[in-house]
């Protein structure tokens, strides 16, 4: 078989396989590719219900937050696996780093099985 009808069948199979994946992403409606640890937690954290410490609520007021500061942290933040804990039974401890108004700060939380609780909210130290 010639070369040139190697690449010929070889591109019509790679036009056909990417015409299946296609369809397959947009049937099952993949928008976000959720496969690493960082995006993993936080879509976890983003389906669960938000429940607010006083200190957390506090330290919104003080900082000028609102909830949806809070998804922009849950949405667009960065998890620190090495300050977390995330080795318990019950509640999994993290920090949540993001840029928000134009400040860089930190997230506490409790992750538990079917809640999330906010702690507090902090300005980054460098």
């Amino acid at each position: 078989m010639k070369l040139a009808k190697r690449f010929f069948y070889y591109g019509i199979g790679l036009s056909l396989g990417c015409v299946v994946v296609y369809f397959i992403s947009t049937k099952k409606n993949t928008q976000s590719f959720d496969y690493f640890p960082n995006a993993r937690t936080l879509k976890n954290i983003r389906l669960k219900k938000n429940i607010y410490s006083p200190e957390a609520i506090e330290n919104m007021a003080t900082y000028n937050l609102d909830s949806t500061d809070i998804s922009l942290f849950l949405s667009e933040g960065s998890v620190d696996f090495k300050n977390s804990n995330k080795k318990v039974d019950s509640c999994k401890s993290y920090q949540i780093e993001a840029e928000i108004k134009n400040k860089d700060m930190v997230l506490y939380l409790l992750n538990c099985k079917n809640t999330t609780r906010i702690q507090k909210i902090a300005l980054q130290q460098d």
